[in-house]
């Protein structure tokens, strides 16, 4: 077992990922490359250092701090190369203008556990628990056993959402250990999965059928995006989908731009950003697809 991992948050009083009031912990690493990623500081499995353009004097300070020459400046803007950086934070801690900061860090399975039992009461009172997320929540699967453990000794109720992109012994071993399965259905077909993800679906579908011919507590959502899946006709080829793996119940996450300024800081495109955001009342045809199949179908 390993009792220290790499998390880039640790959201307290969660109310949309999972039953009732959580506390969301967000491992860093993910297998796949969603175009409309709203925590693309979650893909890369390492410590990440975000840039503040609005706040750079230019002073050079860090590119001269920085030993490992990850950080060069660019047209007027500081560029740090990922695969050099070590993650030694010493750029951030010399910037005299606050504009570094760090995505990112190790932490031990006893000081989340600390953190999660603080809202103990919390969880009990509404139903609710600790659900991992991520990036991938399965993306550390030896940290990941580790903390579940600690969480189930304290008798808490633990989700875990997941891209479901896994080896399948894998997802077969860590997805027993969780009382709700939050389970991403992104696409349909196979080439436009990968057009949108980076990867493709098959091993996705057979995690899932998987998991809900065990009869496992899974929850399949659909994130929404337009252009990508938001047609009447995706909507009853992924229905089409999910009566084939059996799945019941499917939640819709419309499409939305919180993550938009994270991406200059990580001197990312994001190709999405003239996109408009979607609502509930916006898919209601969409939702009826569902429903109409006797999927229960809600956002």
């Amino acid at each position: 077992m390993k009792n220290e991992g790499i998390i880039f948050n640790i959201q307290k009083f969660s109310i949309h990922d999972g039953p009732g009031i959580r506390t969301t912990v967000f491992f860093k690493g993910c297998p796949l490359k969603c175009k409309w990623c709203s925590n693309p500081e979650s893909q890369l499995e390492s410590i990440q250092i975000l840039y503040n353009q609005s706040k750079c004097s230019r002073c050079k300070i860090c590119i001269d701090t920085c030993k490992q020459n990850a950080i060069s400046l660019i047209d007027n803007k500081i560029i740090i190369n990922d695969k050099k950086c070590l993650g030694c934070l010493e750029c951030m801690s010399n910037c005299p203008n606050d504009a570094l900061k760090n995505e990112g860090e190790y932490k031990k399975t006893e000081d989340i556990l600390d953190i999660c039992l603080q809202d103990k009461d919390f969880y009990e009172e509404s139903n609710g628990g600790v659900t991992i997320s991520g990036g991938e929540g399965m993306s550390q699967p030896e940290f990941l056993k580790e903390l579940v453990s600690a969480l189930k000794k304290e008798n808490i109720h633990v989700a875990i959402e997941t891209t479901g992109y896994i080896d399948h012994e894998l997802f077969k071993e860590l997805s027993a250990l969780f009382d709700l399965i939050l389970f991403d259905v992104k696409h349909h077909d196979n080439n436009k999965h990968f057009e949108g993800t980076g990867v493709y679906n098959d091993l996705i579908i057979k995690n899932l059928k998987w998991s809900v011919k065990n009869d496992l507590n899974v929850l399949t959502r659909i994130p929404v995006i337009p252009g990508f899946n938001d047609s009447l006709e995706d909507a009853i080829k992924i229905t089409d989908l999910l009566k084939y793996v059996r799945a019941t119940n499917v939640q819709l996450l419309p499409f939305h731009q919180f993550g938009e300024k994270k991406y200059d800081m990580l001197n990312k495109i994001y190709t999405l950003k003239d996109l408009k955001a979607l609502y509930p009342e916006d898919l209601k045809d969409y939702q009826e697809a569902f429903i109409s199949k006797n999927i229960n179908c809600f956002f």
